[in-house]
């Protein structure tokens, strides 16, 4: 089953949570706090196996899920970090964020890697809170929670040449003749409803060649086969483009030309650029002589192969002609454009609000925010120290003063995350 775009769940490893522990050697008096830090959480990251040619396998498999990270432990003993989980995915694989539809990845090549879902950090240890004012802290940190998102993942194949045209018009009989596949070929339209990938041996060279799926006016708008077609011609190299110039099923051959560019420049401006090759294909067919010479009036500048894919005429002077023309493009597939993404500050020159939003819930006021929620998520709560220094910290991040400007008085509800507890002036 070819399956070429999914969408899964996939999270990061939480962080390992920070230990309460003090040292009680018999000889040690003042041994002081000893609790270690939690281990991090594994990452889930996406590697290309150049053996795999679906995503099927997602169609049954949606949720990676990378193990999280050990507990911190007393005598200052760190918890040991996870491993990370690797999920092989097919050469031509795009990673795109399902809720700000950002691509995450581009993947094309055997052995490339990228994180997807980071892992959290491990929760600090109470050995990490002792200062002079405090020297014996109950204070732990939870681990960081691993990034979790939805994903949508689309298979864009990689091949040197894309047979494109209208449905009909004999893609998958020419890609038969020259290749080893065995393409469905029947007399309707749309026979072909997934790509079909084939190797052309010429001479010492060879080449990749797929027939995709036809394409009719309106596919750059999901129209019949739509974008389940457009998304495997961005990653070839040469573009062949085959018309009926017998005009079997009454169309203008021309026409048909105009028709199937304007789609492909409408789908993605580069394809306008992407070198092409004319294909006139059925020229065993009488009325092809004819529909023929007035093509080329129409289009003068533009080269066109002869050829009758079902007799076999001309196709192998069309194959030698591909491949020379191959030997002068860059053996490279186009990329999609992926943000860089700052891993870390390192210099910061003035220190920045963090940001936090506020809303009514009913009677109940809604505080929401990355960093807030992050802290409430990685704070012990049930420590009495943990408790009054997450208290400490919401004050410095303004959270108080700004309750109080929205109209929140003593003993009302507050909700942060999961967490809910009364408000105090």
């Amino acid at each position: 089953m070819f399956v070429d775009q999914v969408k899964i769940y996939v999270k990061g490893g939480d962080g390992g949570n920070g230990a309460v522990s003090f040292r009680r050697e018999k000889y040690v008096p003042l041994g002081g706090p000893a609790g270690g830090d939690g281990g991090r959480g594994g990452d889930v990251i996406f590697v290309v196996d150049e053996g795999l040619r679906t995503l099927v396998d997602f169609r049954y498999q949606k949720h990676f899920k990378a193990p999280r990270g050990e507990h911190g432990r007393n005598k200052s003993q760190h918890g040991a970090g996870s491993e990370d989980m690797f999920v092989r995915v097919p050469p031509g694989t795009t990673v795109i964020d399902d809720d700000t539809k950002e691509v995450i990845a581009d993947l094309v090549e055997h052995g490339q890697q990228a994180v997807i879902a980071k892992g959290g950090r491990g929760g600090r240890g109470n050995s990490r809170f002792a200062n002079a004012s405090n020297p014996a802290p109950h204070i732990s940190e939870n681990g960081e929670p691993g990034q979790e998102r939805y994903i949508m993942m689309e298979l864009k194949l990689i091949a040197d040449v894309g047979l494109v045209g209208y449905p009909s018009v004999g893609k998958s009989t020419l890609l038969s003749s020259v290749t080893a596949a065995k393409p469905k070929i029947a007399e309707y339209h749309f026979t072909t409803l997934t790509p079909n990938l084939g190797v052309v041996e010429v001479g010492e060279n060879s080449f990749v060649m797929a027939d995709l799926p036809g394409l009719i006016e309106g596919a750059h708008e999901g129209v019949g086969l739509g974008h389940q077609f457009l998304r495997h011609v961005e990653r070839t190299r040469l573009i062949v483009h085959v018309i009926d110039m017998a005009g079997v099923d009454g169309r203008d051959p021309y026409e048909d030309y105009l028709q199937i560019n304007r789609e492909l420049v409408l789908y993605n401006l580069k394809l306008e650029d992407r070198p092409q090759v004319v294909v006139a294909n059925k020229m065993d067919v009488p009325e092809a002589q004819e529909n023929l010479a007035r093509f080329k009036e129409k289009v003068p500048g533009v080269s066109v192969y002869e050829i009758s894919a079902a007799t076999r005429q001309g196709v192998q002077e069309l194959m030698y002609a591909i491949g020379d023309l191959l030997a002068t493009i860059p053996d490279k597939p186009a990329v999609e454009e992926v943000a860089e993404v700052e891993e870390r500050v390192v210099f910061k020159a003035e220190k920045e609000p963090d940001p936090f939003e506020i809303t009514r819930d009913n009677e109940v006021f809604v505080v929401s925010g990355d960093k807030i929620e992050k802290l409430v998520r990685m704070t012990n709560l049930n420590s009495y120290d943990a408790a009054q220094r997450f208290a400490k910290i919401m004050r410095s991040m303004g959270v108080d003063e700004a309750l109080r400007k929205h109209g929140a008085r003593d003993g009302d509800t507050v909700r942060i995350g999961k967490l809910e507890f009364d408000f105090v002036e």
